[in-house]
């Protein structure tokens, strides 16, 4: 069943594995860019069930209908051979189950900032004609950039018909609807139920239906209310409408950011969290166990998280990266040939003057020029501050060394500034 730490599955080099369940394991792996990813592998039984195979297809089909930073994207998958996989974005961080084990309930605006980012992508699954169906604390991983729905394994489309083993249930008690433990449809307003038990067990810390075996927690979940005591105040009303018997009776995705912002008046930017020691899974059973690993150097190759089209809050675009990266190249372009020029011109200020003023003159001018550019078509005032400096900085350096050293000693110089600058230029 298992994969070797190296080995190759299509274009994906599988890492290490980071969990099992019931339909497969998932891989830490890279994509052919080196950038990591999940893989997950559906066990050989499954596989070599055309009903599962069925199921597999319906979760791509579903997943590449949603585009939303808080949902793991689906990149790849392949249903044919002897491993069918599914290649979904691997999500940093830790699942909610572990962080509230860990650190306790979360509160504040912590606690707004989940409630809203479930919501964003309830609302992203749903507009897609998108069924989660088993939205879970162990599903929801807890990055710097806000929650991440993670594990389409049994989600269904509105227009295709229920795909499981006859007279079986998929999903987890005490977060399934009670009209999925009865035998009924699951629509949209079963996640609605599922992200108020989410949210619930987040504020408290405690499961809202309790522990034990799934029949007694199914039990209370048809038949009692919910345990809601250490709820906020300003999110119990929205809890227990969500959590109502009735399908009918719970809000749509779309009204939970609505309802969520009137609760909160006022919402302060939460402050940076510190990266997590270890990186959570991307697929299913993502409680964190073996994925003790952080992205940036897995078994000796350097990785970079492979990140959705559209970016995150706080998150560099590849615009503003090649922005930096020529603001770098234009500096050291300022300073290295000022340098040069200044130390050119100072030698041949005693012997030949007018080609020293020349030599000024002409850097001065294109310095100049480049400032010009930069402020009248570009509106970029840090780099026409570095062209002024580097103007008064060359100026200043070609008088300081003319008047403390000698031609001889400024040609001897220059002469091996030139050879050091093509020797690097030959060997780069």
């Amino acid at each position: 069943m298992g994969a070797p730490d190296g080995d190759c599955l299509g274009p994906y080099r599988l890492l290490s594995p980071l969990g099992a369940g019931g339909f497969g394991e998932v891989h830490l792996a890279l994509d052919p860019e080196g950038r990591t990813i999940a893989v997950k592998i559906l066990h050989p039984h499954v596989a070599a069930d055309e009903a599962a195979l069925t199921r597999l297809a319906r979760e791509v089909e579903a997943m590449r209908r949603v585009q939303d930073p808080h949902v793991a994207e689906i990149l790849d998958a392949s249903l044919s051979g002897g491993r069918p996989y599914l290649a979904t974005r691997y999500v940093q961080g830790r699942p909610l189950d572990a962080v509230v084990a860990g650190e306790g309930p979360v509160k504040g605006d912590d606690l707004v900032r989940l409630g809203r980012g479930l919501a964003e992508a309830l609302s992203a699954v749903h507009a897609a004609g998108v069924v989660h169906r088993d939205l879970k604390p162990g599903n929801v991983i807890m990055t710097d950039d806000g929650p991440v729905v993670i594990d389409f394994g049994i989600a269904c489309l509105h227009d295709s018909a229920t795909v499981t083993t006859s007279g079986a249930v998929l999903g987890t008690p005490g977060y399934l609807a009670p009209e999925i433990l009865e035998g009924g449809e699951s629509g949209p307003e079963a996640d609605i139920f599922s992200f108020a038990a989410t949210l619930a067990y987040a504020a408290t810390g405690r499961h809202p239906y309790g522990t034990g075996p799934a029949s007694a927690v199914g039990y209370r979940v048809v038949h009692h209310e919910p345990d809601l005591e250490g709820v906020p105040l300003w999110v119990e009303p929205l809890l227990r409408e969500c959590l109502s018997r009735d399908p009918a009776a719970r809000p749509p995705a779309g009204m939970l950011l609505t309802r969520l912002g009137a609760a909160t008046p006022v919402v302060r930017a939460p402050a940076p969290q510190p990266r997590p020691a270890y990186a959570g899974a991307g697929g299913e059973d993502a409680a964190g166990g073996p994925a003790r690993r952080t992205a940036g150097s897995l078994h000796g190759v350097t990785t970079r998280e492979w990140r959705p089209g559209r970016h995150a809050r706080g998150s560099s675009s590849p615009e503003r990266a090649r922005e930096r990266r020529r603001a770098v190249i234009h500096r050291r372009w300022v300073v290295g040939t000022g340098l040069l020029v200044s130390l050119a011109a100072a030698t041949a200020q005693s012997l030949l003057p007018e080609v020293s003023l020349l030599l000024l003159s002409v850097y001065g001018a294109v310095v100049v020029i480049d400032g010009g550019v930069a402020l009248f078509a570009r509106q970029d005032h840090p780099r026409l501050a570095v062209d002024l400096a580097g103007i008064g900085g060359s100026v200043a350096l070609w008088a300081a060394l003319g008047a403390f050293f000698s031609p001889l000693t400024l040609g001897l110089a220059l002469a091996t500034v030139v050879i050091v600058m093509i020797v690097i230029l030959l060997g780069s």
